[in-house]
């Protein structure tokens, strides 16, 4: 799932018309990308968990492949001492710009590199499954059952080990606070019934920890 060989699988389907050793090295570089060192959560088990989501819930959307490499893109640049949505900008311009490289038509780029920067605040638009099924994949952890979610919780906290532990704890509620405030955290109704009122309990769970 996280092998060379199914981002080539992913980008061909996509339309990229790069020669196979090409797409496999552009997916050996990603590999590199998502095993750096300052990543504890946002690493090649969240891209595992991501496209697993995805390939379970495929049938729900008409371009699993665009969603798919968005997966494999969607944390390209990822550095936690980056502000605001800098991480989620500067992974989609690498989107579209590693994309175009590889051949894919520029439609294609362009919608990935779109449904990459959808990873920053998690808000799609009415009518864009290819959206919701990457945003929902992408907090799939947060209806993980307790033990789980406790370990990305402490994975996120490593990743911010730079942060002062009353500034995190502001800055952490903070967010908590604004997914529990969407009106669905999950938008595609099959996941939303499975997921929806066990991500609540674990976010709101966490807000009375770190209070």
């Amino acid at each position: 799932m996280t092998s060379p060989e199914a981002f080539r699988s992913a980008a061909r389907g996509a339309g990229a018309t790069a020669a196979d050793a090409d797409l496999d090295a552009a997916g050996q570089y990603l590999l590199g990308r998502w095993t750096e060192p300052q990543r504890h959560y946002h690493d090649v088990t969240h891209l595992a968990s991501v496209l697993e989501v995805i390939d379970r819930f495929a049938h729900l959307t008409p371009n699993p492949d665009r969603v798919r490499l968005a997966a494999w893109l969607h944390d390209a640049v990822y550095d936690p001492r980056a502000l605001g949505d800098a991480n989620e900008r500067d992974s989609a311009e690498f989107a579209a710009g590693l994309l175009q490289s590889l051949g894919a038509p520029d439609e294609v780029s362009a919608e990935v590199a779109r449904l990459v920067s959808l990873t920053a605040g998690h808000a799609t638009e009415d009518d864009d499954p290819d959206g919701e099924l990457l945003c929902d994949a992408d907090l799939s952890i947060l209806a993980a059952e307790p033990e789980r979610y406790t370990r990305y919780a402490a994975a996120i906290r490593r990743e911010y080990a730079h942060v002062p532990d009353d500034a995190f704890r502001g800055g952490r509620s903070r967010v908590l606070t604004e997914l529990l405030n969407l009106p669905s955290i999950y938008r595609l109704a099959p996941i939303h019934e499975q997921w929806e009122e066990q991500a609540r309990t674990n976010l709101k769970a966490e807000l009375e920890e770190l209070a």
